[in-house]
Order: structure tokens, then sequence, then C-alpha cells
């Protein structure tokens, strides 16, 4: 009896044994799946996504895609964890109370989309004032761009003296009748660019208490008049930091959004927040950087104008760099127009820039008469055949035939750009540390990039969500001056050779691409290039039509591209911002 219950337990414990062993047999095998799957899916991204894991300085270092357009993906963060809303308007609440929605509406006719020159007749006329034409764009950054349904994420933080200072441009004007156009223009900085009343932050928490005097550029704008409103965010680093990221996305300033498809298009980078901020009418005009397509990438991406000028006409002193090779900075507008006055404003010789150019024109050469020479008769362009099935590339090459262009259709010369990244790798690990001894703070307590690094790992979550491979790899090239100069002469030389083998063999005066597709090889070869809003893809997306030409060609490219602007008038202003 005994003998047989004592069987009967031992069956029943085999028998759980069994179906224990069973189940942990059937869990290890689906946990096995699982992994094999999530290896699968990982093993392309999982060095580029791991911020402890960098590739070495000579891996992929031609590689622009680490520094390019990304395809949207899902953001890892979307509102700033530290800006708010009530941290950017504090100071000018009480000013703006007697500027209501009445006021707004009134306005809106005479400033919404209106370029520069209208703006300005509106202010002779008597039917607008600077102070209104101020307050009209705070009143829209503040009922469209953070902690809403609508929400940008462009501004990034104010000059608390703005309105002030547009009341004292009101008044003054009645003494300076000849004023340069930009006068009393509402204007917002890209946030690497140094001005009084705001620190320069190039997006990063560790540059948040970076206080500074005026940058040249600003002090250029100022000189002429124009009112600095504000900061606009921008791809961390100007896009030199994660590698990985999305456009528009620093850990300051947050994720800013394209308004032509919210968090649906990419925003293009680095100058996110100045292309946002213009074609959402925050302010009259913009000013971004670009060292390889920054400027050109989220102009045409938000439907505005952007022009790269040649490097050395508009000084970078006091600007956060990447490249002192390659870096410029340059206006983002919502006419053609608009970019002629500002660059206007901007260029000017700078003696602490080591490229800067002396250059001797009129005033107001780059905007004056450009309107009377809306021809092209004659004008000779190259355009790059494999763009051809794009359909509005085709019909903005049609347009500019129409006004009388001479469209030659032309193979890309096989070259590539060596060591590109290594170049921007060892230009910023030399270039950060003068800005930091010349440019910053004293108080801000880091001198290169590898106290920046130090700093970002103290808080990885909320400082690096998307890692900092880029500037790992900064930290660990090698690479000496030698090789530095040897690189940028390889460069410089493709750069060139891409460019005018074509351009001699065809007799051309410019070329015609398409968004930032030719930005690393104008950036290299020193040419400048202005984007041109061409259209929408048939998702809503937008694209730009841009001409690049030689060095110092500035004008004859703003006239191309009015001729080309006015000819097609295809911006639109983005639904739901007005």
């Amino acid at each position: 009896m005994i003998a047989s219950i004592v069987m009967h337990f031992v069956n029943l414990f085999l028998k759980v044994i069994e179906q224990t062993i069973l189940k942990f047999i059937y869990n290890f095998k689906i946990v096995l799946v699982l992994i094999l799957l999530l290896g699968w899916s990982c093993k392309e991204t999982s060095k580029i996504t791991d911020s402890n894991e960098t590739p070495s300085a000579q891996e992929s270092s031609s590689d622009l895609s680490t520094i390019a357009t990304k395809e949207f993906r899902e953001f890892e963060v979307l509102d700033s964890r530290f800006v708010s809303r009530l941290d950017i308007w504090t100071s000018l609440n009480a000013s703006m109370s007697d500027f209501t929605e009445e006021d707004y509406n009134r306005l809106k006719s005479l400033v919404l989309d209106q370029d520069i020159p209208t703006i300005q007749n509106h202010v002779i006329s008597g039917k607008l004032s600077y102070e209104a034409l101020t307050k009209f764009y705070l009143y829209r950054i503040r009922a469209f761009d953070r902690e809403n349904d609508l929400s940008l994420n462009s501004v990034i933080s104010l000059n608390p003296n703005i309105i002030a200072e547009a009341k004292a441009k009101d008044e003054a004007l009645k003494n300076n009748k000849n004023a340069h156009p930009i006068y009393g223009m509402p204007i917002l900085l890209k946030d690497n660019i140094n001005t009084t009343g705001m620190p320069t932050t190039a997006g990063s928490v560790v540059l948040k208490d970076n206080r500074t005097s005026d940058a040249f550029v600003v002090k250029q704008i100022k000189k002429q008049g124009g009112l600095i409103l504000g900061k606009v965010n921008l791809s961390e680093w100007a896009y030199f930091f994660c590698g990985n990221c999305p456009s528009g996305y620093s850990a300051l300033g947050g994720q800013t959004l394209n308004p032509y498809g919210r968090k649906i298009f990419d925003t293009g980078g680095s100058s996110s927040g100045s292309a946002v901020a213009v074609t959402a009418n925050f302010c009259a005009v913009a000013v971004g950087s670009e060292t390889s397509g920054s400027i050109l990438s989220p102009s045409s991406q938000n439907s505005v104008v952007g022009m790269k000028p040649t490097i050395g006409l508009v000084s970078r002193s006091g600007i956060i760099p990447i490249s002192e090779t390659l870096d410029t900075s340059g206006p983002i507008t919502k006419s053609v127009m608009d970019a002629a006055i500002l660059l206007d404003a901007m260029y000017g010789f700078d003696q602490t820039d080591k490229k800067s150019m002396k250059v001797q024109f009129d005033s107001g050469y780059f905007y004056k008469n450009i309107e009377k020479s809306t021809s092209l008769e004659g004008k000779r362009f190259g355009v790059f055949k494999r763009l051809l099935d794009d359909p509005l590339y085709k019909d903005a090459i049609a347009t500019l035939k129409s006004k009388g262009a001479t469209i030659i259709e032309i193979d890309e010369v096989d070259l590539d750009l060596p060591n590109f990244i290594r170049l921007l790798n060892l230009d910023m690990k030399k270039d950060f540390p003068v800005y930091m001894a010349n440019h910053a703070n004293p108080s801000v307590k880091i001198s290169n990039i590898d106290d920046v690094i130090a700093f970002n790992i103290q808080d990885s979550v909320n400082l690096m969500p998307y890692g900092q491979a880029l500037f790992r790899g900064i930290s660990e090239d090698k690479g000496n001056a030698q090789f530095l100069r040897r690189i940028k002469d390889t460069l410089k030389t493709n750069g060139r050779r891409f460019f005018d083998e074509p351009m001699k063999a065809f007799q051309l005066e410019g070329f015609l691409s398409i968004n930032n597709y030719h930005a690393g090889f104008a950036a290299v070869a020193e040419y400048p290039a202005v984007t041109v809003p061409m259209g929408y893809a048939e998702n809503g997306s937008p694209k730009g039509l841009t001409f690049i030409a030689q060095p110092k060609q500035e004008k004859q490219l703003l006239t191309w591209a009015y001729s080309y602007e006015q000819a097609s008038k295809k911006r639109e202003s983005p639904k739901n911002y007005n």
C-alpha cells in the first residue's frame, strides 16, 4: 500500500518535472528566436546607436550620411527638458500686454508672408511701425512655437529688450530717411552665433550660460539698423555631434518640427530653427550657418530661400565652429530679394578671420536692380542627368528655358570626397578651443571637445539621448597638421574639378541641383549656392531648386534665383499657421 502511494507521488513528480522541462524548452526557443530577430534588426545600426561605441576616425571617413538629412524617425525627445515657454516669455509678457488679438488680425495682411521692401513701404506710409511689427512676430511665436498642438520648437530664447529697441528705431527713423532696408527688421539668429543679451549655446546644455559679446556678423547687421529678435534652435553642435539623430534636435532646445508635416517631414539641418521660424512667419528674416548643406538643406525642406555665400565673404568670428576651412553664415528668408538685402547687411572684411575677403562693392550692391534683370537669355546651366526623373526639377528647368536659359544635360564627374569627416574632426578639434578661449564667456568651465563629452556622460539620458558618436570620433582622431593639409588640398581639388571640368567643357555659367544634393562638393570647392522653393512632392514635402556658381558670384546667383522665383512663384505658406 505504502509502496503504491509512493509510486503514485513519484509518477506525479516525474510528470511535473517533464512538464517543467518542456515548458523551459518552449520558452527557451521563443527567447532564442526573439534574440535572433533582435540581433538581425540591430546589426546594421548597433555601432551608431550605442553611445559607448564609435567607429575609428579612419572608418567611413568619406561617408557623409552621418551629417546628411535623415529619413523621418520616431523621436526620443520632443519638447525641451531645459527650456520652457515660461523661461522664454517671463521678461516680455508685461510688454506684450497691450497687443491684442484684434491688433494681430489688423496687421496680418500687412506683414504675413510679405517681403522686406513691402513691409518698409507700410512703415513709411504710416500703416505700420517697427514696434508693432516686432510685437506681431512675438505674438505668433507665443501662439505657435512651444507647448501646444501646433508647436514647432524653433525659438530657443528672445531678446528681453527687443520692444524697447524697436521703439527706438521708430524714433530714430524720423532722422534717417536713407536707412538700409534691413533697418528695423526683427531678425532671428541661429544659436551658434554670439550676440549680447542672450546666451549662445549651439543647443548644448553645457553652454547654457555662455553670455558673450556680438559676433562680427551681428555687429554688421546692427550697424545697418537690424533688430536681433532672438535665437533659434539648431541640430546640436550644428549637426556634428550625435550622428544618428534627427535634424533639428538639441538637448537644450528640443526637437524642431517641420510645419509642412509636423512630426512627418524632416526639418533639414543644421539651421533647422532658422528655416522653420522664417517659413512660420516668426521673424522678417533669419541667419543660419553652413559647413556642408546646413543652410541649403533646411531652407529647401521648409520652402524658403537659403544662401550659402562664398567662404570669406561673411565673417565667422564669434560663431561656434566646426571647420574654419568650410564654415560660413548666410541668409534664410522667404524671398530672394530678402536674401539679397540680408546678405548686403551681413558681409564685410573682418581682420580677425583669416579667410575674410576684402571686397569693394557699392552700397546696396547685392539687392539693387536684381528685379530689373529677370531675363536669362544666353545663360548656360548644367543640369545633372540622374536628377531628371524628378518632376519638380524638370518643371523648374522648363521654367528657366522659358526665360531664355540654355540647359545642358551633364553626367557628374566621377569623384569622391575622401576623408571629409576627418577634415571636420581635425578642424573642430583645434577650432573649438580657439572659440572657447577668444569668444566664449570665461565662466563656462570647458575648453575642448573632451570636456563636453565628459559633461554629457554625467546625465546621458537628458544630455545625449542619441549618443555623441561624432564627438567621440573627433576625440579619437589622431591626424596631425600635415595630414590635415593633405586632406584640404585633395578635397578642394576634387570639389573644383567636379564643377570646373564640365563648366569648361560646356561653357557653363552655373549648375542646377536639388536641395543640398551637391552641397558637399560646393563646400569643399568653396563655391556659393542659393536654393529657391520649386514646389512640393506628391506627399506634400517641399523641395528647392539650388543654383551653384563660382566664388564671388553671389550677385549673379541672386539674379538667376530671382528670375526663377518670379517666373515660378512656387512657395506656399504652411497650412494651420496663418
